[in-house]
């Protein structure tokens, strides 16, 4: 019941992009009397999403803060992105939060964008509700919506209010539990009126409904039912926030944040029914003061900021701490955050959602305390599909692009640098283009560094058809000592994937044994690039015999002798090109199956086996090989076929052979790239 929870509870608000998570947030703002103005992302004016990369999208390309008291009580807000591309920024702060709002569209046709949400919710253990948005622009029935959303939640959808009519539209809605009816007033709070008498029936049978979902888990309950008695509303609210707590049930409110409607009605849910930092201590194992720091975010005047949660009671800022991943320090200042604004606070309060000064070495991830510290929170990261080959525009900024990555990475736990040994390229990875260019977009608005990007190359390789054997012979008389090295080797192809061999069969001292070595790296240095312009693999390398000059012969002599002959060799042993295929496992609806597979069939792509994902009702499994350069646009085309759910994470297979005018077509673009 209202003032039992002692602290900040945090709610976090999920769902898929475009729900209206954001306006949410600003309509619990301005319904509290925390702002005088309700913002709009429409208008650009709202708290959250203010930074430029946001407004430019209209829609939340990183994780908004925000707090607000609302008869007395104390909130925080972790409001994190839906599009895929940035979900994983909000993932750990909605992994430590009381109770998750998850906010959905009333169209019953796009409630499977609700089921990434509302599985990861589940499987964290978070209680949570559901907020249907923008019930003024809903035509089906909520009814249809929710029958369409239960599948995909574990525990039982519980529908708290029926929507009063005016023709099609929505002008109010009965409260079942509570038996009251409200009509909607743009920019009031929701007006009680009387219950109307075409929906006393309808009324009734929800109310029967929910009493006896409630009764499920009250015996007491059950037995009033059973008995024809009427519950106390104490006792029916008593059980609605059990149900909530304990993730027994999942209570369904409606609204629409933009107008303010339903607001008011869900505020008093969250006060009445949310767990507070206490269950979420217990859930998470803290016995302790502690912080989670759940994010690194740099810039604005105060730096590099760790934005946590206290959880276990009061952190005062200059206390000692250490840090799960084995640090000792200090804490610095800390900050209460609305949006991005920051006003410096002495103590974090038990809850409190701060951002953390001078913490250079605490890591997103990391709990900090005093005490014992909890086990770590486990949140997944998304697969990175995407990548882009990136290089500073200007050559000079080179330090500096390096030190801007570093600060884009540690705020994004879902963007990888990796640098591919064979091509050069330094390559930013993440999860599809939208995200990619996000990340471009901020290095030069944040950090003043110009990137200039391309899609990275293919790995392909080359290998031999047929056995060779080559002589190579290197001489060079210019005064002095000259250059001399002679060697005979054989090369045959190897099967797929077995990689590289050499071997020796000298006999007599033709060749001695010291200069060995350097004929085998004269070799290698001539597989850098093979006669097609690839790297050479699958091959075997015998050195059979060979001569020398007792003074003229020497290490580097030999080493170009041995580039030569495999030069050669090469040459003439047939080559033919191979390309990287992957492994691909796809989830998606089963809806958007058979398109699915389609997709996969025009990429030159091979089905391995289809069936239904484990846990996840209405979905399907595809595993199947595809080769590297068919993946460009995937992971755009699936989602664009999926209302952008299907996904999938994709590894080297084996390289296979490829022939014809597709090869020809590679080794052409190649040979014409600049060197």
């Amino acid at each position: 019941m209202p003032g039992e929870t002692k602290g900040t509870r945090v709610i976090a608000l999920v769902g898929p992009a475009g729900a209206g998570k954001t306006s949410l947030a600003e309509a619990l703002l301005f319904a509290s009397k925390t702002t005088d103005r309700q913002g709009s992302v429409a208008n650009k004016s709202s708290i959250g999403d203010s930074c430029e990369e946001a407004r430019s999208r209209g829609g939340s390309t990183e994780t908004n803060l925000y707090n607000f008291t609302y008869l007395g009580d104390k909130y925080a807000i972790i409001d994190a992105p839906g599009s895929i591309g940035f979900a994983a920024d909000g993932n750990r702060g909605v992994a430590i939060a009381d109770v998750a709002i998850v906010v959905v569209d009333p169209d019953p046709a796009r409630a499977a964008l609700a089921a990434p949400a509302l599985r990861m919710l589940d499987e964290l253990g978070i209680p949570h509700l559901l907020f249907v948005n923008r019930i003024d622009q809903a035509h089906g029935r909520i009814r249809d919506l929710l029958t369409a959303l239960q599948p995909m939640s574990v525990s039982p959808l519980i529908a708290r209010q029926i929507p009063i009519r005016d023709g099609e539209k929505v002008t109010g809605f009965v409260d079942v539990a509570l038996e009251r009816a409200y009509h909607y007033s743009p920019g009031k709070e929701d007006e009680p009126i009387a219950l109307p008498d075409e929906l006393a029936e309808r009324e009734a049978q929800a109310r029967t409904q929910l009493l006896e979902q409630l009764a499920d888990h009250d015996d007491n309950l059950l037995e009033q039912l059973l008995l024809d008695q009427v519950p106390e509303p104490g006792t029916i609210f008593a059980d609605l926030r059990r149900e909530t707590s304990d993730n027994l049930g999942v209570s369904v409110l409606f609204g629409s944040a933009q107008n303010g409607w339903g607001v008011g009605r869900l505020l008093k849910a969250l006060r009445h029914e949310a767990p507070g930092p206490e269950s979420t201590a217990a859930r998470l194992g803290v016995d302790s003061p502690a912080l989670y720091a759940f994010k690194i975010y740099h810039g604005g005047s105060v730096g590099r900021l760790a934005l946590t949660r206290a959880v276990g009671g009061a952190v005062h800022e200059n206390s000692d701490f250490k840090s799960s991943s084995g640090e000792h320090g200090r804490l610095g200042a800390l900050f209460a955050v609305q949006g991005d604004k920051t006003s410096k606070i002495a103590e974090a309060a038990n809850g409190d959602v701060v951002a953390v000064a001078k913490a250079d070495a605490v890591k997103s991830g990391d709990w900090l305390g005093a005490g014992k510290l909890p086990p770590p929170v486990e949140t997944d990261l998304p697969s990175r599909n995407c990548a882009l080959a990136i290089e500073p525009a200007d050559r000079k900024d080179d330090v500096k692009l390096s030190g801007a990555l570093a600060r884009i990475l540690e705020e994004d736990p879902s963007l990888t640098l990796e640098q591919d040994e064979a091509s050069h390229e330094m390559r930013l990875r993440g999860v599809n283009d939208e995200h990619l260019k996000t990340a471009l977009a901020k290095l030069k608005r944040r950090y003043g560094v110009e990137v200039k990007h391309h899609a990275p190359s293919i790995g392909y390789r080359e290998s031999i058809r047929r056995p060779v054997t080559q002589r190579g012979r290197h001489k060079k008389q210019s005064g002095g000592h000259g250059q001399y090295g002679d060697v005979i080797i054989e090369i045959r192809p190897l099967q797929r994937g077995e990689g590289f061999q050499f071997d020796e069969k000298i006999h007599g001292g033709a060749i001695p044994k010291q200069w060995i070595p350097a004929v085998e790296q004269g070799v290698k240095d001539a597989m850098q690039k093979g006669p097609l312009g690839f790297p050479v693999v699958d091959v075997a390398v015998t050195l059979t015999d060979g001569s020398y000059h007792s003074v003229d012969s020497s290490e580097l002599a030999f080493r170009l002798a041995g580039r030569v002959a495999m030069q050669e060799a090469l040459g003439g042993a047939v080559p033919h090109l191979l390309e990287p295929v992957q492994k691909l496992v796809l989830v998606t609806p089963a809806s958007a199956t058979s398109r699915v597979s389609s997709a996969v069939a025009g990429r030159r792509g091979q089905m391995l086996g289809m069936g239904p994902r484990d846990g996840w009702a209405g979905w399907d499994r595809i595993e199947a090989l595809i080769p590297e350069a068919e993946l460009g646009g995937l992971e755009a085309e699936l989602r664009s076929m999926s209302q952008g759910l299907a996904s999938y994470e994709a590894e080297f297979d084996h390289l296979a052979e490829l022939s014809g005018h597709l090869a020809e077509k590679v080794v052409q673009q190649h040979e014409a790239e600049p060197a």
